[in-house]
């Protein structure tokens, strides 16, 4: 089926043990090919709500977050707690290109138009009751696209939180055996934050004290203090792992409901400190 301008769009039917959740595939312009995002949408009427996109690390895929890290059942259980608001939660693949793609481009896929334009775009075709709030989460190779992607978008992103994120692509070497040759070609993610802090949306990162990238998310903590960029830091006990990140999604999504505040400007409370959970 052709929706809006995406073509070969399927979506999968309703699961007994969970009818909120569902996968959608299509023809994504950006990749050349078809891709998958694993979606979730609150049950109950609702309108304008906002879409939250949830990148995943180097060893999932689009069936990461709610598989593995039950990320439908802690937004179910907060919206029933009246915590946040309804929100849609969009979990792309990442393309699956070598071990992973960074969520840059590359001469055979845009992985960033992927997430910015095809993800967002054909979401909102197949999910009417959307409103225009974007919001960027992301754990591991996923946080730091979300920190570049929610840096340089930051006209159209409300707000962005990452988990244990890479901050320089050739950390990957860590966590992938053919890590690709874009490595060299990406800077630290600081920098992506520093250029754009014109326009940069509120931003929240996090680590466990038991992460080999630790050392990485103080080093971008201590440079966006050093130049004065607004942000939120917490440590937590923890390690690279999805105890830590099921766990602290909770983190994220109470984090997007603040700088959602009343539907105006972004209202969560920012700045350069640090907190240690």
């Amino acid at each position: 089926m052709t929706v809006g301008s995406y073509r070969d769009v399927a979506l999968s039917s309703a699961q007994p043990h969970n009818a909120h959740l569902r996968v959608l595939t299509f023809e994504s312009p950006a990749l050349g090919g078809r891709g998958e995002v694993t979606l979730f949408v609150p049950p109950g009427e609702h309108v304008r709500m906002p879409l939250v996109i949830l990148l995943n690390g180097v060893y999932g895929s689009h069936w990461a977050w709610a598989a593995q890290g039950g990320a439908d059942r802690t937004a179910r259980r907060l919206i029933d707690d009246g915590r946040i608001r309804p929100m849609v939660l969009a979990m792309p693949a990442d393309g699956r290109w070598a071990d992973d793609t960074g969520f840059v481009p590359h001469a055979h896929g845009d992985y960033e138009r992927w997430i910015m334009e095809d993800v967002v775009g054909c979401v909102r075709e197949i999910v009417p009751e959307l409103g225009p709030a974007l919001l960027l989460g992301g754990l591991s190779i996923g946080g730091y696209g979300a920190l570049r992607l929610g840096a340089k978008y930051g006209g159209s992103v409300r707000s962005v939180s990452a988990h244990s994120p890479i901050t320089r692509l050739n950390d990957m070497e860590r966590f992938a055996e053919e890590p690709g040759s874009y490595l060299a070609e990406e800077p630290f993610v600081g920098v992506w934050i520093a250029r754009h802090r014109a326009s940069l949306p509120p931003i929240r990162f996090d680590c466990g004290t038991d992460d080999p990238l630790l050392d990485a998310s103080r080093r971008l903590h201590e440079e966006l203090v050093r130049q004065g960029i607004d942000h939120r830091y917490d440590e937590f006990p923890g390690a690279h792992d999805w105890g830590y990140w099921s766990t602290h999604l909770e983190d994220t999504l109470l984090f997007f409901e603040q700088c959602l505040g009343g539907d105006g400007e972004p209202s969560a409370p920012r700045g350069p400190g640090r907190s240690a959970g």
